[in-house]
């Protein structure tokens, strides 16, 4: 391990009862360039990682109080200190057994001091190239946390402005969301997947933004012309998303949560299971909420309502996996905003 001018960095901790092995090897370490304490036994080893900062731990395999591996041991537990190990008694342990115990190398008495210096500067590399792929990680998850949040807030951003272009249904697309997330939580699938059908819920309805604002606000019954125009929105939505590399597929989410399992809905006539399970939990929640939420051009039609519509069509319309959790959370009312 070097510091930033290129010269070998490191603090050793030498425990062994014999005085003479101690100055030795905090001698030969010295030398070499590092910072070295040293301890005639456990006790006092564990003084000294209590009041320091150590890099290695260089412990004797039989000492009073406790054993070196036991020493290792309790090191690995407490402190981030990689431990290589002593012994004069080859014949009773062995590398592997060492190892095990949390012991970084082993090294045979009576020690050569070139071999031991080759040997800690081998662990000492092998910790600094550690900390570095450790710190690699740990930059990464900041940037990818970044990068999340950075997408959830385009996703609410993009949420808000059909808000804007469609304020009757204000707060829809969030619901729906809600809605999914637990749906999707109690079928199983991944957190990973979970968070993804979640901001596809959340701007299921983008293509609306092309839609005429006169025909999204209009309290009558639609043309078959305006009909067709707003089930444009799947597509538009689609085409809008379709060229952004998300981790998930929003788009192709969007474009099938109207498709219905029975090959009736649109825009590409999809039967059973050519739908994502995605879309297929969201064309459920989203029917769900637009029957028993209010609207500013009409009051709710109701909870029972909205049950009715699911129970008169799973397997039908929609999947009836799908429908039977959801029906089963609004009876054990986990849905309390629509609870009558």
């Amino acid at each position: 391990m070097t510091d930033t001018t290129g010269k070998e960095s490191g603090t050793i901790l030498v425990v062994d009862d014999e005085e003479s092995i101690r100055t030795m090897l905090r001698l030969g370490i010295k030398l070499s360039g590092f910072q070295c304490f040293v301890a005639d036994g456990p006790i006092s080893a564990l003084q000294t990682l209590d009041q320091n900062d150590v890099d290695v731990v260089v412990a004797d395999i039989k000492m009073p109080d406790m054993s070196g591996i036991e020493l290792a041991r309790i090191i690995k537990s407490r402190y981030e200190a990689d431990v290589i190990i002593m012994t004069g008694y080859v014949d009773d342990f062995n590398y592997e057994d060492i190892v095990q115990q949390g012991a970084s190398d082993f090294i045979q008495k009576p020690v050569r001091i070139a071999e031991f210096i080759a040997r800690l500067k081998r662990v000492l590399s092998e910790r600094a190239s550690k900390t570095a792929r450790l710190k690699a990680l740990s930059d990464l998850k900041l940037n990818l946390d970044k990068l999340q949040r950075a997408m959830e807030g385009i996703v609410h951003a993009m949420s808000v402005a059909v808000e804007m272009r469609d304020p009757y249904t204000a707060g829809h697309q969030q619901r729906v969301a809600h809605l999914t997330a637990m749906v999707a939580r109690e079928m199983g699938l991944s957190e990973d997947d979970i968070f993804g059908l979640r901001m596809a819920s959340e701007i299921h309805d983008l293509g609306k933004i092309t839609v005429p604002a006169g025909i999204l606000a209009k309290p009558g019954r639609l043309s078959e012309l305006e009909y067709e125009l707003i089930k444009s929105h799947v597509r538009s939505g689609y085409d809008i998303l379709k060229q952004i590399e998300f981790p998930w597929p929003l788009a192709e989410i969007i474009l099938q949560h109207h498709e219905r399992m029975d090959g009736s809905g649109y825009p590409q006539g999809l039967k059973g299971s050519e739908i994502l399970l995605q879309a297929r939990i969201l064309s459920v929640a989203d029917v769900f909420e637009t029957i028993a939420s209010h609207r500013p051009y009409r009051p709710s039609l109701g909870l029972q309502r909205a049950i009715d519509e699911l129970t008169d069509n799973k397997g039908i319309l929609f999947d009836e996996d799908v429908v039977a959790v959801f029906l089963r959370l609004v009876e054990e009312k986990r849905f309390p905003e629509f609870d009558n």
